[in-house]
């Protein structure tokens, strides 16, 4: 057998997979094949949705749990060496320190641990025994016996076959290692939405399993969070875990169980000393007079580990109640958790935890594919942007005089309240839902619980038809509404159909695990980065049996000025800008820099069909706060904005910066036509011109006419007048240049030029699935159609014949 006709798939059977088992490599439980580790990144085209292509490991190796080292395999007709770049690549996104690239001749090393030769050269018959590469690593690392223990201790394993993401591995193993070497705070960064309270539970497991730690703490300040983590993530850990409360509850799992929390506390408030795992608010175990402190109920030494769930909330702050728990308790071993470390001024996660020691962003996120990437709609209100002043002597609806100066944004619903630009928001959103889908679980972020009441009852008579439905459809949710703090499980449940619409202040706005969120609406200021990051990671989870793949951020207030913070690590796909009369939903549009179609390397994943529904535009308290009616408030600018290729917002017109990248690309009107009449596939020019951010779609709806891409260059760049494809189609008709070819080929011609002429796809005429369609589905099948040319490439002659044709004329 010819080795070098051997596929990639024979050669790793016949020759790699056996060298691997023949050094010692147990193929049932520490060899891996095709192990893919990334889901593919989300891609939005409008309504159109695909995947990007998923990254795959060829080889991974495990000693024991540990994933130690990876193989790259190519066929026989590359070198040795030749898949090292690309193991490489994948085995620093893994953390794996032992990197292997294989033709079936022999293997190429490569050592990232930097203790020996970084690379060499081995025979098939010399790949090294799994404990020859765990020795090494044990010796990198200076790992003693007992850490050692600790660092190969096993995860949790509920029998359903979920295994850790790899950033979650690579987390948990990081988290483990710095605590095997004594380091006793510890800071977690983790995106939210990517699994935190997995992680952190998969750490407390094998620390609390090995016996290194045998009594946790676990805090957060959000009653939610307590509930949702000990009926699901922490379940493993029922009969030895108990909450610090004396409000008994039943919380329905994920699975739709119910389950009642088990407590710490008797009805006396005395703790039961005997579980091994505590779950605790902040809040319910501290107070500012000593009776409030019943952590103190625990020895200092009582806990071996705390872990502090969502830490920039406060706990970091050196004069916070909740420092004095973590002071308390000194000696056990502190882990922070955040997606989003808080640096100021008074409040550092970095001061008291020290640098964090792994960090998974929402850019890794989203990139990887298991975090849903968000478009954002800018509303400009003529209000905010012009401000408000009142008449001489004006008083508000209440009586009251109204202090005479320049009301801004900032001022609106804090210290001036205007009816009409409450009610003109609500109509905006309602607006916005009744075009994109009406069950959308939304929240609105409001500037106080007075003006999240205020919207409540705007939404409401907005929506007044659904609300007859059912009386749940909007809520506002908030710390001082009880009836409403009910409805949470409610509307972070898949499952729940009701609460829909959710008003709000700060109570969602971090913390809650919302999967199915897609629509976040910003109607208060958001001054910190951290909190606008928390805000957006209420969005940013995948939910796949509902199909939400992505978000909508509505921006009111310029929360999203944010994104141009460099703190901010991730970009929208897309940027709106509608004014008082253009449509509420983003025009469909693929993100800068993504190609109009997706390629082969995309799976469609949902691809809706958008509802038939027309919006008629519009026409047209002395406790603190001013309330004025009857002033008219209306959107007031329409501007769309693009991020160029390094995702910098475009601030000039889309035509001038499109002719001056043009020109950048194509120097001379000349090398253009060059480039255009020598390259076969047209799409490969303006695939080339999109992976540069330069997408032609947008600009044909300016220009206004049925241009196709070589017109449309020519007019923009080099100031041509443009003919239209109608213009193209009918100098090729006039030539009569088919004459050559029999009548039905002739006719396939005619029938190409027609679909030239009336949608423009010159850059797939060459392209066979086009036979596919009609009117070529009703003239034969594609294998007939082509046999009518005397073979495939004579059609594709044909189709060149015709291009060049459709070309000859410049304008």
């Amino acid at each position: 057998m010819d080795k070098k006709s051997l596929s990639e798939s024979d050669i790793c059977a016949k020759y790699i997979t056996p060298a691997v088992v023949r050094a010692g490599w147990d193929e049932a439980t520490q060899l891996r094949r095709e192990v893919y580790f990334t889901d593919g990144r989300i891609i939005v085209r409008g309504k159109l949705v695909t995947r990007g292509k998923a990254k795959r490991a060829d080889y991974v190796l495990y000693y024991q749990h540990f994933t130690i080292a990876i193989i790259e395999a190519k066929d026989n007709n590359h070198s040795v060496g030749d898949g090292m770049q690309q193991a490489l690549d994948y085995a620093t996104t893994l953390d794996i320190p032992f990197v292997f690239s294989s033709n079936g001749d022999g293997f190429v090393f490569h050592d990232r641990t930097g203790n020996s030769t970084i690379e060499t050269n081995l025979a098939l018959t010399e790949f090294p025994a799994p404990s020859e590469l765990w020795a090494k690593y044990r010796d990198w690392k200076g790992l003693a016996p007992e850490q050692e223990k600790m660092v190969l201790q096993p995860y949790y394993d509920d029998g359903s076959g979920k295994q850790p993401r790899y950033y979650q591995r690579n987390a948990i193993n990081t988290m483990m290692e710095a605590i095997a070497k004594g380091q006793n705070r510890i800071l977690l960064v983790m995106a939210t939405g990517t699994g935190k309270t997995y992680t952190a539970f998969q750490i407390i497991w094998r620390l609390w399993k090995g016996g290194q730690k045998k009594r946790i703490l676990f805090l957060a300040d959000r009653n939610v969070l307590i509930n949702q983590t000990m009926v699901n993530d922490f379940r493993p850990f029922a009969g030895k875990m108990a909450k610090l409360s004396t409000a008994a509850k039943t919380i329905e799992r994920d699975d739709g169980s119910s389950v009642e929390l088990t407590l710490a506390h008797d009805k006396k408030r005395r703790i039961n000393p005997a579980y091994e795992i505590y779950l605790g608010l902040y809040q319910a175990i501290t107070g500012v007079e000593e009776k409030q402190k019943i952590f103190k109920e625990f020895s200092p030494g009582f806990f071996d580990l705390i872990v502090i769930d969502e830490c920039h909330r406060g706990s970091a702050a050196e004069d916070s109640a909740w420092r004095e728990i973590l002071e308390y308790f000194s000696a056990a071993t502190q882990i922070g958790l955040t997606a989003t470390p808080k640096e100021t001024q008074y409040v550092s996660n970095s001061h008291y935890f020290g640098e964090a020691v792994y960090t998974y962003s929402l850019k890794q996120g989203i990139r990887d594919g298991f975090l849903a990437p968000y478009k954002v709609i800018k509303v400009h209100l003529d209000v905010d942007v012009v401000g408000y002043r009142p008449k001489l002597d004006e008083t508000d609806d209440r009586g009251s005089e109204i202090t005479d100066r320049i009301y801004n944004q900032k001022d609106f619903d804090r210290s001036l309240v205007i009816d009409n630009r409450t009610k003109r928001v609500a109509k905006w959103v309602s607006d916005y839902l009744k075009e994109s889908g009406r069950f959308q679980k939304t929240i609105v972020f409001c500037v106080d619980v007075e003006h999240a009441a205020r919207m409540r009852q705007a939404l409401i008579n907005e929506n007044a038809d659904l609300v007859r439905e059912n009386s749940r459809y909007v809520m506002r949710i908030t710390g001082d509404d009880e009836q409403g703090k009910e409805q949470l499980d409610n509307f972070i449940d898949p499952e729940s159909k009701y609460p829909v619409i959710v008003t709000t202040s700060r109570l969602l706005s971090t913390g809650v695990d919302a999967q199915t969120c897609r629509l976040i609406v910003l109607e208060r200021e958001v001054g910190s980065m951290t909190e606008f990051k928390q805000i957006v990671g209420r969005g940013t989870r995948v939910h796949e049996d509902t199909k939400k793949y992505y978000f909508t951020l509505i921006d009111f207030r310029k929360a999203t000025n944010h994104f141009a913070d460099p703190d901010f690590d991730e970009d929208p796909v897309q940027i709106y800008e509608p004014g008082e009369h253009d449509p509420v939903t983003p025009p469909d549009m693929p993100p800068v820099g993504m190609p109009l179609e997706p390629d082969e390397s995309e799976t469609i994943i949902d691809r809706p069909l958008p509802p038939d529904i027309t919006i008629r535009p519009i026409v047209g308290e002395s406790s603190g706060k001013y309330y004025v009616k009857g002033n008219p408030v209306q959107v007031l600018t329409e501007r769309v904005e693009y991020l160029d290729e390094n995702g910098k917002l475009v601030t000039e017109s889309l035509r001038d910066y499109t002719r001056k990248a043009l020109r950048q690309q194509f120097v001379s009107l000349d090398r253009f036509l060059n480039r255009w009449r020598s390259q076969e596939r047209k799409d490969a020019i303006i695939a080339e011109l999109a992976a540069e951010g330069l997408l032609l779609e947008p600009l044909m709806e300016e220009v206004g006419k049925d241009l196709d891409p070589f017109d449309l260059i020519c007019h923009i760049a080099f100031d041509r007048p443009p003919l239209t494809r109608r213009d193209r189609a009918e100098s090729v008709r006039k030539r009569d240049i088919f004459t050559k070819y029999s009548p039905q080929a002739i006719a396939v011609l005619e029938a190409l030029l027609n679909k030239y002429q009336d949608e423009g796809i010159v850059a797939g005429l060459d392209d066979l699935r086009i036979l596919q369609i009609a009117p070529f589905n009703g003239m034969g099948t594609v294998p007939q159609l082509i046999k009518q040319f005397g073979g495939r490439p004579d059609y594709e002659r044909a189709v060149r014949e015709l291009q060049t044709a459709l070309y000859q004329d410049i304008a």
